[in-house]
Parts: C-alpha cells; sequence; structure tokens
C-alpha cells in the first residue's frame, strides 16, 4: 500500500491517459475531460499498455469506463485491446451505449445490474484465459449517477454511495477469487487505485481540495498492489509514486519492450517489493500537476510548490470561461511529509528549495507541446492583479 501515490490529474479524461501511457496527458493529446462528442481521444501514435503487454503474449481485455476517446479509431478495441465490454464515457453523459467490442448491444444501459455484468465478464475472461493476460477494470461507479444492482440497494446503512462502494468490494472479491480458481494466484500482479480524488461524495482523508484542483485532495489517490510471493504482505510505502509508474513496471515484469516514445513514469518494483525497506526511492525527475494545459505546482520529495492557481479574487465579475490561471503572487511551499493538507506554506524559510524547483519547472517546460509552454510562458509574464484602472472594484479594505 503506497501512502503517497498520484494520478496525474484530478479528472477522468487525462488521469486514464497517464494511466494506460506511463505519460502526462498533456503529451498524449488528452489534457481535459473528453465529451461524447469529441472527435478526438488518446493520441494514435501513443501505444497503451495493452499495446505493449501483447508484444510479450499477453491477452488484453477492457471492462468499464473506457472515456479516452468515442469515435471508433480512439476505442479500445483499436488501442490494444482484444475485448472490450462497458461505456465510452462517464455514465452522466448521453447518448450511453453499453458496448460489447465493438457493437452497442443496450442503449441506455441499466446502470443498476452494470457492476454485477463487468464482474461477470472478468470472471469468465479470467477462467477462459490460456495465456498470460492483461484486464483492466475500471469501474464505473461510484461516478454519479451511482446506482446498485437488487442485492446490494439498502445493504450498508449509508445510502445509495455505501452500497455503490459495498458492490464495488463484492466485486474485487470475485475477481480475485476467478484468479485463484484458476490456480493463477501466485503469478498474478493485482493493483487497485483510482484515477483522482474524491468529488460528490466520499472522503479526501484530510487531505486539502478535491476532484479538479491541484491541492492534492484532487491527486493523491489509493493504491494498492497484491502479487502472493513477491509482493511481502502487510507492506506498506511512504515513498512517492504516480499512476504513469504502472506501464514501465508491467513492462519490467513481463519482459516487454518499452515504447519508444520517452515515459515520464518509472519502474517502481524495488518499491513494490520494498527492497530497501518503506522509504527506499526510486530516482525519478520532479512531478508536475496539470489542470488541462495549465502548470499549477511541482513536487520534489516530500516538498510541493504552487505556481500557479485558478485564482479569480471573488470580489470581481467572472471571466467567460468561470476562471482564470495566474501565477501566485508568491509561491507557495509545503511539506507534505510534516504537511500533507497544505496548510502551512514555508517558503520564506526555504529560499534555496523553491529556487531548485522552479529551475526544475523551467527546464522541463520545452519537452512539453507547444500549447504547455505558451501557456506557461504567458502565465509567468503576467502579473496576479488585485485592483486595476480597468473597472474593477478596489478589494475590500484596500
Amino acid at each position: 500500500m503506497f501512502r503517497q501515490f498520484n494520478s496525474a490529474s484530478a479528472v477522468c479524461s487525462p488521469a486514464r491517459a497517464a494511466l494506460l501511457t506511463g505519460r502526462y496527458p498533456t503529451r498524449v493529446g488528452v489534457p481535459d475531460v473528453l465529451q461524447p462528442d469529441s472527435t478526438t481521444g488518446l493520441m494514435l501514435t501513443q501505444p497503451t499498455t495493452a499495446d505493449v503487454l501483447r508484444t510479450a503474449g499477453y491477452s488484453t481485455m477492457c471492462i468499464g469506463k473506457w472515456h479516452l476517446g468515442s469515435q471508433q479509431p480512439y476505442m479500445p478495441m483499436a488501442r490494444g485491446f482484444q475485448q472490450f465490454y462497458g461505456l465510452p464515457y462517464s455514465n452522466d453523459m448521453a447518448p450511453l451505449p453499453l458496448i460489447q467490442n465493438n457493437t452497442v448491444i443496450e442503449q441506455p444501459a441499466n446502470l443498476n445490474t452494470l457492476t454485477q455484468r463487468y464482474t461477470q465478464q472478468a470472471v469468465s475472461f479470467i477462467s477462459k484465459a490460456r495465456t498470460p493476460f492483461f484486464l483492466y477494470m475500471p469501474h464505473t461507479f461510484p461516478h454519479i449517477p451511482m446506482a446498485a444492482s437488487t442485492q446490494f440497494q439498502g445493504s450498508t446503512g449509508y445510502g445509495l454511495y455505501g452500497d455503490t462502494v459495498a458492490e464495488i468490494d463484492w466485486s474485487v472479491g470475485q475477481v480475485l477469487e476467478a484468479v485463484r480458481n484458476a490456480g493463477i494466484d501466485d503469478n498474478t500482479l493485482v493493483i487497485f487505485t483510482s484515477d483522482h480524488g474524491p468529488w460528490f461524495e466520499g472522503s479526501a482523508g484530510g487531505l486539502h481540495g478535491r476532484k479538479g484542483e491541484t491541492w492534492d485532495g484532487g491527486f493523491r489517490v489509493p493504491f494498492v498492489a497484491r502479487f502472493p510471493g513477491h509482493i511481502p504482505p502487510g507492506l506498506v510505502s511512504t515513498t512517492f509514486a504516480s499512476n504513469m509508474d504502472v506501464l514501465p513496471t508491467v513492462a519490467h515484469l513481463s519482459g516487454a519492450p518499452l515504447p519508444a516514445t520517452t515515459l515520464d513514469g518509472v519502474n517502481i518494483w524495488p518499491l513494490l517489493t520494498g527492497q530497501h525497506g518503506e522509504r527506499s526511492e526510486v530516482s525519478r525527475p520532479p512531478f508536475l500537476y496539470f489542470d488541462s494545459w495549465n502548470l499549477q505546482c511541482a513536487r520534489v520529495g516530500p516538498w510541493k510548490l504552487h505556481v500557479a492557481r485558478y485564482n479569480t479574487p471573488p470580489w470581481i465579475p467572472l471571466p467567460a470561461n468561470w476562471r482564470v490561471n495566474l501565477p501566485l503572487a508568491s509561491p507557495e511551499l509545503y511539506n507534505l511529509e510534516a504537511d500533507p493538507s497544505e496548510t502551512c506554506d514555508v517558503a520564506a524559510n526555504h529560499p534555496d528549495i523553491v529556487a531548485s524547483i522552479q529551475a526544475s519547472i523551467h527546464a522541463m517546460v520545452p519537452s512539453f507541446p507547444s500549447t504547455v509552454q505558451s501557456i506557461w510562458q504567458s502565465t509567468m509574464s503576467s502579473q496576479p492583479c488585485y485592483c486595476t484602472s480597468g473597472g474593477w472594484p478596489t478589494p475590500p479594505g484596500q
């Protein structure tokens, strides 16, 4: 179990793009949440984990919510998966077809039985597998609108959210049992994680922020890995890692060659096995926090530096797009190990660390697409403005 594990985004499509490619979503064409009418998706030239494992002889299946492009060239069957059963995007979007491989089998999808049917598909896939396999199973829930089968409705006493989570827990148990029944328990790596922090319900565990924010409440997610005989039971890692590390790690384990594109994730197998204790480290570049194309924070070790934020003052008229990304008047520095809720800015006490992380950001930005570079340059050249002569009222007390 990792206590300091981040997604690469605080919203769903970019987070999934990073998980399946080992690269920042701004590099692979998915900086924002995709819509049903989006004509693009995960960059077609970008290999996925399924593509990588196919080269090592793995069977592949995606069960659940895809959300990396709903036009045919971007759907799972064209992205390394031999089978697909699920929804093309979030369940609050319309139209909402349930798709098997490339065929719509139900529209709109019956949400009440969705988790049950996902689970049946997963158990069937595992029981029939005759080769090593990769099962990617992104559950639809607890994204709203939530739903649960008759078996779980009212079962927890914690409302529909509790019932939904309980059914997902049951589903995980069914999948693990299928692995045991197939006799491959000691040869199967199982990973359980999430794409971002909580939104409608759920807890951020005392972290600052939620889904859609670059505070750690939006980015930090659970990550639990199980591999009997390889990962020691009860091992807890306090070392930072991210969902971009999954692809290089499973490529290492499977012996599959890495994609030709440079990855942002690293192989964290030494952390998973606890080779050097719970505080063992792996070499990695600074971790960058993006909101869409906007770079807002960077993390190095325990230190997280906020350099920009959607921080339009509340006393000015809302802009057309509801928010403006602005540089912070003074960068904010937080020690996430000592202050995980990001409440105590210690930048004034550590100017050397602030300068070092800023220099790392400036060195990394030129490696990103031109949109990131231009927005970064524009953001850093602008000034936080709390009082102007352009008609905005003076802030209270100023």
